[in-house]
């Protein structure tokens, strides 16, 4: 697979020499891909990192029935690029009106790997989503029953919660309950933010599990409002303070088993994020890896990284390892401030700077 289109590597020098790290391929295990035109601007940039990818259904409609999902994964498939083997893993939007027939109907036919629970209202295309986590408990016993992860948005939605301190008003009034409720059910608590998030993901070791994305690795809630409002940067779970950041990268790069990659790679175009009311999301995934590792070399921890983006998430996830490798050189690139939509554009994260790592070669 070639990525020379993608990024544009820095030239060496002359007889300079480059370091390499080559890993087990990794997977994506929080994406949104969206559909139409803005699909295929963005898949290339996640199919050329990534071998698998757990799809997030908040489409408009949201993927809440079997037919929708298989249809939605045809055309992400038809939207590869050439030679591309990347495989999407669909996942069923949850709302109160969900069956658990339908839910154990899409786990047997192998088209969800898992189940995705928005509390309505709280982020982008979330309105269809659960009102009640309590009255869900019918879907959430057929999930525990049949092994089917469910996947959280963990964030409250009462107006009157300080927005830094949803997720942790979430976790103590809804996650900790739920997990109480459902000890045999497999849970990942999506997007992690703040320390307090990763103490209960360990506390629960072995049944929740939590992503982390690279945006939340390399900015707090200071980076929103650095030389003014930086609305490409807004995202939710929103960014917090630096010490959740530190509490962030020391979970990442502990070799635990229950954290794992989840770019959570959410674009928005420029129009819609530069607007009065700015959409929340940060397109991630175009640089992705090299953030991923950047942090994991910063922090000395290099000979980690493997687990944290090839391992943890397929074994929580009861999924076999990827077999071909991606080698990752230390070799400065710079990817393109923008990717083009149409008309329009999505601003890219990282975009336009020089990255200390570049993408080498891909092993299938």
């Amino acid at each position: 697979m070639t990525i020379s289109s993608l990024f544009d590597a820095v030239p060496r020098k002359d007889g300079e020499a480059c370091a390499t790290l080559t890993i087990r391929r990794p997977d994506d295990w929080h994406v949104h891909l969206r559909d139409g035109a803005m699909l295929k601007a963005v898949l290339p940039f996640t199919a050329a990192q990534f071998r698998r990818g757990i799809v997030m259904p908040n489409l408009v409609p949201p993927i809440t029935g079997v037919e929708a999902a298989e249809a939605y994964r045809a055309r992400i498939l038809a939207a590869r690029p050439d030679g591309s083997d990347f495989t999407p893993l669909m996942t069923c939007y949850l709302t109160d009106a969900t069956r658990p027939e339908e839910i154990e109907r899409g786990f047997r036919m192998g088209v969800w790997a898992a189940a995705k629970l928005y509390p309505a209202g709280a982020t982008t295309n979330a309105h269809h989503g659960v009102t009640d986590i309590a009255k869900l408990a019918p879907v959430l016993e057929r999930m525990e029953r049949i092994g089917m992860p469910l996947l959280v948005h963990g964030e409250a939605t009462d107006p009157a919660v300080d927005i830094f301190d949803r997720e942790a008003v979430f976790m103590e009034q809804e996650m900790l309950p739920l997990l109480k409720r459902h000890q045999g059910l497999k849970t990942v608590i999506e997007h992690v933010t703040t320390a307090e998030t990763v103490a209960l993901v360990r506390a629960h070791a072995g049944r929740a599990a939590g992503t982390i994305t690279p945006h939340h690795l390399v900015i707090n809630r200071t980076s929103l409002f650095q030389g003014g409002l930086r609305p490409h940067l807004y995202c939710l779970p929103v960014a917090k303070r630096e010490r959740h950041r530190q509490a962030l990268r020391q979970a990442a790069i502990s070799g635990d088993g229950n954290f794992f990659i989840g770019t959570d790679t959410a674009p928005h175009l420029r129009g819609t994020k530069q607007a009065e009311c700015c959409s929340a999301g940060v397109f991630a995934g175009a640089t992705a890896l090299q953030t991923y590792v950047q942090v994991f070399e910063e922090e000395g921890a290099l000979d980690r990284f493997e687990a944290f983006a090839a391992v943890n998430g397929a074994r929580f996830y009861g999924l076999p390892l990827n077999e071909g490798t991606i080698t990752l050189e230390k070799r400065p690139c710079r990817i393109a401030a923008a990717v083009a939509v149409g008309a329009e554009d999505v601003v890219v994260f990282r975009g336009g700077e020089e990255l200390p790592w570049s993408l080498g070669e891909v092993r299938p």
